[in-house]
């Protein structure tokens, strides 16, 4: 379900910035669908990539064999991120707050001695900086939508209120959140509200998985099951990987 709700969020010649997983999942499934001209680009410099399976990482030969053009790695960034070049960038979370500021360095108040040390940022920052708009997907649970989180890894929506342009970056940030449970999209304030719950899961479910008080929208919708052409493809793509 997060996976078709991400894809069907995707339209047709956007730019996607990629990463494995289920990022590279539902922008393969949108490309093979819906989106046939989305352009993907990964961050190991391919653009314009289209595997006919899930490659196995960013370095996977098909990305290079099947891409429109092969650019070094600090070109991605300061020629293609930087400037605002791409149109969506799909980010994960450890943890996320209610103005969709992302934590992925360290679990815990005390950042030398933490309770729990993360991967770290990567390229996300910059991804949450500089895309014209940021999709986040991850599982949802009280643990991962906290209140505040412990460390600012990749800035949302600062405390809300205009603060991204404030300081002045180039991207609208977190635009959605697709969840296993729902998705939600910021109000005007870049607070989180929910917008969609998925088939079986009720608000109450969302709330509680939730660690803030999470506001709903006024036209809640129901999320639509996946089609049989949608489960179809998806299938395809991973019995090929």
């Amino acid at each position: 379900m997060m996976t078709v709700a991400a894809a069907r969020a995707l339209r047709d010649g956007q730019r996607c910035f990629v990463g494995i997983g289920l990022p590279s999942t539902a922008a393969n499934l949108a490309r093979t669908t819906h989106a046939p001209d989305l352009v993907l680009i990964y961050e190991s410099g391919t653009l314009g990539s289209k595997p006919d399976r899930l490659p196995a990482s960013i370095g996977d030969g098909v990305l290079a064999e099947t891409a429109d053009a092969v650019i070094s790695v600090p070109e991605v960034f300061n020629y293609w991120l930087q400037p605002g070049r791409i149109d969506v960038g799909f980010l994960g979370a450890a943890q996320i707050d209610m103005f969709g500021n992302i934590n992925t360095t360290v679990i815990g108040g005390d950042y030398a001695h933490p309770k729990v040390r993360l991967p770290g940022a990567g390229g996300a920052p910059e991804i949450a900086a500089s895309c014209g708009e940021v999709f986040v997907v991850v599982r949802q649970s009280h643990r991962t939508f906290v209140d505040r989180v412990d460390f600012v890894t990749s800035l949302g929506h600062g405390r809300g209120n205009g603060e991204r342009a404030r300081l002045g970056l180039r991207g609208a940030g977190p635009t959605l959140v697709i969840t296993d449970l729902g998705v939600m999209r910021p109000d005007e304030r870049g607070e989180l509200i929910l917008h969609a719950v998925h088939p079986g899961v009720t608000v109450d479910q969302v709330r509680a998985a939730t660690g803030w008080e999470l506001k709903v929208a006024a036209d809640l919708a129901d999320s639509d099951a996946p089609t049989a052409a949608e489960l179809t493809t998806l299938r395809a793509l991973k019995a090929r990987s």
